[in-house]
Parts: structure tokens; sequence; C-alpha cells
């Protein structure tokens, strides 16, 4: 168990245990650690335990804090941590050493005025049992450990752990109710109980429940509140302890202790090492129930994603399905493939799937953003440069086709590459070779180029801003990947899937979406796509305090949301996109859609006569 020594000026120093999620720290009444001078503040600092670090920081405005010499507002505390309030020094420990020299230095001072021997050791294994048990990550075996130990630090003939659990309904979905359940049953010689719950008593559980606090009954039969009891009648109960198991503020189970022996009677030294037990305890169980329970959300999400995943790509939509069928036939050639596509809609993942199916998989996948790069570099980026070749040229350099040599080179955002560079790349595809700049000198090169881009090359051509024989030359086979909001269920496929990994990765106790957030996930249009979901889960998941994440902590408002239309209205709007899409295939010529559609020509032209920013015949032509 972690402790605070305090170095005082005269006499042994003074120990305290780190046992409770919040330890105060200051000279007001109360306070866990009780420092006093005239630079402590009444409520000077704080440590809080999450589970799996201790965090120290300010309360006080005023008051100061250092951490290893250095002044800190707010630090994760490591073992051997110096910490300075104002003129008072104190270690931080996260073994029990420390307070086992404390034991024994202040045994005739604190201890053994109220505890006797056997509970002076009691209190020295119990840091070594918290220390045991924040090793054991299995509920079930934690459990099982957690009460051999509670009995043997409390003499108890035998011990029970009661949890709190959801029941659900036939369906398997929906929790219908919530009891108590006997988890974990065992008598001093830790062979299991039998008939468990016929040895617990109802009454004592209650009120533990009820008031969150822990009970002794020294002598069961002759206490004035529970000797009554049907439960202490009928079980001949001789003596009784049990504490709340805590987390969150809400009590989650108990552990309770009996003994039916007259002369081992529990006394209240005993129900203290309860109570500090049952504190450390909470804490370990709440950690292992969190990351049992990630644990069965992330098998859960991954069978359902069985059927579902492409590699590292997730989607079922008809539209993705298209793209992997390709994908599949393209990736052990070596053609050329464009991959188009809105921002954030995952092309660089699909480059990378091409490069793992191919037989280059053994070689270098780099990837290169031609519109990140200031135009006087990129030709160096890409080919590389000699020594002296311009200024700050102080060695030979290979660029990126050079790196790319017998694997393949992802050119992203292809269509940012200025002219005079795309002959240069025209000429290295064709060729295979490349000349460094300042060089005469070419250069072999074996790749295969992947592009992608988010904007429209064909349109670039047609102005002369794009080379047409680069454009055909790159666009053998085309991977267009639609938008996240074009992609059904996919979008809260991968909203799971991105928060069960980020969740593992920033140690959050977030869990899963409710239902108004799942609702506000569908209903997004998501502009910045796959990209702009990831981000939203990473800061929710940061600044969230609850366990499922709703449309507020995804920064969903009124504004966002796509209004849902009427069912005639949600008609009109997918045949008008889908003529407009029909018409751009065959390039704006109407008739060949109107066949294609099976629909008089005139029927196109009203269509175009609702498009918004176009006039009939300015995107169209006839036969």
């Amino acid at each position: 168990m972690p402790t605070l020594k305090h170095f005082r000026d005269q006499g042994a120093p003074r120990v305290y245990s780190v046992h409770k999620p919040v330890t105060t720290i200051g000279k007001a009444a109360g306070s866990d650690v009780a420092l006093d001078g005239s630079d402590i503040e009444l409520h000077h600092a704080q440590i809080t335990f999450d589970g799996r670090d201790f965090v120290i920081e300010e309360t006080s405005k005023v008051g100061l804090l250092a951490i290893n010499g250095k002044k800190k507002r707010r630090s994760r505390l490591v073992h051997g941590d110096r910490l300075h309030f104002g003129s008072s020094e104190l270690g931080f420990s996260m073994y029990a050493e420390g307070i086992k020299k404390a034991v024994e230095s202040e045994a005739n001072e604190t201890l053994n005025t109220s505890l006797g021997s056997n509970e002076v050791a009691g209190i020295r294994k119990l840091f070594g049992f918290s220390e045991k048990l924040l090793q054991i990550r299995d509920v079930d075996r934690l459990l099982s450990t957690m009460l051999d130990d509670v009995i043997e630090l409390t003499h108890a003939r035998n011990g029970f752990i009661l949890l709190l659990e959801s029941f659900l309904d036939q369906s398997g979905t929906t929790p219908t109710e919530r009891r108590w359940v006997v988890r974990a049953a065992s008598n001093v010689d830790r062979t299991t109980v039998a008939d468990a719950e016929g040895r617990i008593s109802d009454s004592i559980v209650q009120q533990v429940l009820q008031s969150g606090r822990a009970i002794i009954v020294s002598d069961a039969v002759s206490d004035t509140v529970f000797g009554k009891s049907q439960s202490v009648l009928a079980m001949q109960l001789s003596s009784v302890m049990c504490a709340p198991l805590a987390a969150q503020g809400e009590v989650i189970g108990v552990l309770y202790v009996g003994n039916d022996k007259v002369k081992e009677l529990f006394k209240r030294p005993q129900l203290d090492v309860l109570s500090i037990f049952a504190s450390q305890a909470s804490l370990i169980l709440q950690n292992a129930m969190l990351l049992a329970a990630l644990r069965e959300d992330k098998a859960k999400l991954e069978s359902e994603l069985r059927d579902k995943r492409f590699g590292e790509i997730i989607g079922s939509c008809a539209s993705m399905r298209e793209v992997f069928r390709k994908l599949e036939k393209v990736a052990s050639t070596d053609i050329g493939v464009l991959i188009t596509g809105e921002t954030g809609t995952g092309k660089e993942l699909i480059a990378g799937e091409i490069h793992r199916r191919s037989p280059r998989v053994g070689g270098p996948f780099v990837t290169i953003n031609c519109g990140a790069i200031p135009e006087n570099l990129i030709e160096s980026e890409l080919f590389g440069h000699v020594k002296g070749a311009f200024t700050g040229a102080i060695a030979d350099r290979q660029g990126k086709f050079h790196a790319a040599d017998k694997g393949t080179l992802f050119l992203d955002e292809i269509g940012e590459l200025p002219l005079n560079l795309q002959v240069k790349l025209l000429r290295a595809l064709q060729e295979r070779i490349v000349m460094r700049v300042g060089s005469g000198k070419p250069d072999k090169v074996d790749i295969r180029v992947v592009a992608a881009t988010n904007r429209d090359l064909e349109h670039m051509v047609r102005i002369g801003t794009f080379r047409e024989d680069l454009y055909y030359r790159l666009n053998v086979v085309n991977l267009w990947l639609p938008p996240l909001r074009e992609r059904g269920d996919d979008v809260l496929i991968i909203a799971k899937t991105l928060l069960s990994k980020y969740a593992e990765e920033l140690r959050s106790d977030v869990r899963g979406f409710s239902p108004s957030g799942i609702a506000a996930i569908k209903k997004y249009a998501w502009p910045g796509n796959i990209r702009q979901l990831q981000n939203r889960i990473k800061k929710a998941l940061v600044l969230c305090d609850n366990r499922l994440l709703g449309p507020e902590d995804l920064d969903f408002g009124p504004s966002t949301e796509i209004a849902t239309l009427p069912l005639e209205k949600a008609k009109e709007e997918f045949q008008r996109r889908y003529v407009m899409d029909v018409l751009e295939r065959n390039n704006g010529n109407r008739a060949q859609t109107a066949r294609d559609l099976g629909v008089d020509p005139r029927t196109i032209f009203r269509y175009l006569e609702r498009e918004p920013n176009a006039t009939p015949g300015s995107r169209t032509r006839d036969e």
C-alpha cells in the first residue's frame, strides 16, 4: 500500500497510508495527512487514485507545492518522490516498508493503545495483501484471493463477497432488475461454503447497504438491534462484521465475515482493519471489473467485425464491398490505381491494404503528401538531390522514389502537384528512372505508384491544371471511397471500434455510447468523415465524466443534425441524386442517361432544372 512519510524536526517520521480514493493534506481538522505550520493552508493539497495512478494537485491557490525541488500544481506520483508543502517535507513510497517501520517506532504511542498485538500484525499483513491484489486482473480470482485474505486478516471463520449485478431480459439486451449475488464464499480452511446465501444475515447486509458504513455485531444474539432478527436467530450467529465496497460514491458490494464461536467474538480494532481493507480493495476491484468489461466489449466487437473487416478497413455497405472487390483484383498487379474521395475517408488505409496484398509486401511502403511540401522542395523530396545542387544541399540525399524501391510509393493529394513536376513524374512512371536534382545520372527504380486525391482531376484536366497523359497513367483503375454519411450503419461500427481502441489507449472508463449518442452519430452528416469521427471520440474520451458518451460529449448541437425528411421528400431527394450520378457517369449525355434509367429524356431535363447552381445544358449534352 502506498504511504507518505512526514519527516519531522523532532521525533521519528510519521507515516500515513494512502488507501483512499482522495487523500486530503492540510491543517484543517479531519485532514487525512495533518500538517502544521504558518505556510500550510487548511486545505493545501490532495492525492487522488484512479485505480492506476496516484496524482497530487494543489487545492489552495496560495499554498506552495514542490515535487523533487520543482514547483508543481499537479503531478503524477512515482516511488521515491519528495514532496514539499511550504517547509514541510514528505516522502512518497509505493510500498509498505515505511509504514511497517512506523508501526514499530510508534507502537507505544498509538497502535498499542487501541490494538492488540494480533491486530498490529494484521495491519502489517494488510499492506502485503494489497500489493498482491494489485497484481491480479481476473475478477473471479481477485474475489477469491480477496476473501481468503480478509478471513486471515480478521481471524474470521468464514466470509462472503456480495456484488450488485444486473440481469437482462430474454432478449439478452435490456436490464430488467439489479440484485445482490454471492460471488465468493469461503471458510477459514479455504473451502467453499455450502448454502452460502443461507449463511448471511439479510438485516445486517441491508443496514450496510443503506448507510454505506461498516457494521460490527460483536455478540449477535445479545445485540439490541440485530439480536431479534430472524436470520440471526435461525443461523445462531455469534459475531459478524460487514463493510461496503464502493466505487465513485456508489456501493457495488459488501465484505461479510462471521464467527460462530463465542470465544472468537469480533472487536472494534478488527472492524477498523476490515474497513481499511475494504476501502483499498474497492479501488482494486473497480479497476479489475473495468478491465474485464473492456475485454468483454472488445471481444464482442471483434466478433461483430469478423464479417465486416477487410484487413485494417471496416465496412459492409454495398459501395465499400465494391471497393474491396476491386482492391483484391488490382492488388496482385502493378497497374496504376487512383483513389478518390472526400478528405478523411481513409485513402491511405486503402493504399496500405493494396501494398499488403501485393507481391511487394516485403518491400517498403512510402507515403508522401504532395500538398504538404513547399513547391521549391517537392522535387528534391520525390527524386532526391546531390551535394551542392542548391543552397543547403550539403550532402547527397535519396528521394522518396529511391526509398520505395522494390515497394510501393503512395502519392497523396496528387492534385496539388505543380505542372512542371507532373512532366518529371510522368517520365519516372513510364521509364522507371529518376534524375536527382543537380545530377545528370539517371537512377533506375522498381516501384509501384498508388495515387490519391480529393479533387476532381477530370475538371483539372479540362482547365489545364493537370496533365491529361499523367491522369490516364495514374487512373488505370479508380477506387472511389464513399463519404461516411453514405455508408449507413458503417458509421456506428467504426465509432464503436474507435471507442474501444482509444478507451484502452487513454485509460478511459467510458464503456460505449448512450442511445441518444448513437442516434446523433447516425444522423450527423460527418463532413470531415472518419478523421472527424476519430477526433470527436478522442476528445470525448478525455473530457467525459460519464461511462456512456452522449450527444453533448461529441459536440453535437441542434444545428449539426440532419433533419429527418418525410418519406416522399426522401425518395425524391434520392432519385435526384441518383439521376445526377448516372448523368455524371455518362459525361452529361442526357439521351444515354435516359436509356440507362428507362425514362423519357424530358425527365432528365426536369431533374436538371431542379439542380442548384446548374443550368440546363451547362453540364449535359445530347448524342
